[in-house]
């Protein structure tokens, strides 16, 4: 990455590893500022190539200056992520940003079952995104609507899931990784899968690992993107 004014404003790829409770928008705010700060900037283009909530960690693809123009692009390419899940109770968010609603028994899940089950959510099938969400319907974001007690109805939509691995040495809770398209909602994964076993589950953790041939492994802390701007002007 090269740490110039220019090289900014022309358009430069930045990889944040997100950290844990913070929104993908204060990740954007804080990189703008600490990109005007140092460069003395009044303004700078900065966006996102798709949100992480702040319950998640993880690659964050930013785009500045003219790159921003290659947002939609980078949204549009194959996800991983790794995480857990926890069998036996769901909640209104399916994660841990609210309370467990409903509880359900795991006795009777097995080995064989949950393999069964992982089988029916590989390849093209039909997700219904979680009301917890930034998704908009008649103009109001969902999870609006959802904070309200607002009952509202959220249609299914195709999405592909090209691999699902589960890890499930520490029952009842799941270790898994996905690999996945645009659009999908691990939220609604960990649900779907505890209603597929006749039971309940939701999300109790999540790291986005890739997107497209961008690892999180490349990604920096802010801290570090910090210092490297430091060290550039020391």
């Amino acid at each position: 990455m090269e740490i110039s004014k220019e090289a900014f404003v022309n358009g430069q790829v930045i990889l944040i590893d997100k950290p844990l409770e913070w929104s993908s928008f204060q990740v954007v705010n804080k990189v703008r500022w600490l990109i005007r700060k140092h460069f003395n900037i009044k303004k700078i283009k900065v966006g996102h190539a798709g949100t992480l909530d702040p319950l998640a960690t993880g690659l964050l693809i930013l785009c500045c200056g003219k790159m921003t123009k290659s947002i939609q692009e980078f949204q549009g390419q194959e996800k991983a992520y790794s995480g857990e899940f926890l069998l036996g109770a769901t909640t209104p968010s399916y994660d841990l940003e609210t309370e467990i609603d409903q509880q359900f028994p795991t006795d009777h899940i097995t080995p064989t079952a949950i393999a069964a089950a992982k089988e029916k959510f590989i390849g093209k099938i039909m997700q219904r995104p979680p009301v917890f969400s930034a998704l908009k319907k008649d103009g109001k974001r969902l999870y609006e609507f959802a904070r309200e007690g607002e009952a509202v109805e959220v249609p299914l939509r195709e999405i592909t899931i090209r691999e699902f691995e589960i890890d499930a040495a520490a029952f009842p809770r799941l270790k898994f990784h996905v690999s996945c398209s645009k659009g999908t909602y691990i939220r609604s994964l960990a649900h779907d899968f505890g209603a597929a076993l006749n039971s309940g589950a939701h999300l109790t953790a999540l790291r986005r690992e890739r997107i497209g041939d961008f690892s999180v492994i490349d990604a920096l802390s802010i801290a570090a993107f910090e210092d490297i701007l430091r060290a550039e002007k020391g």
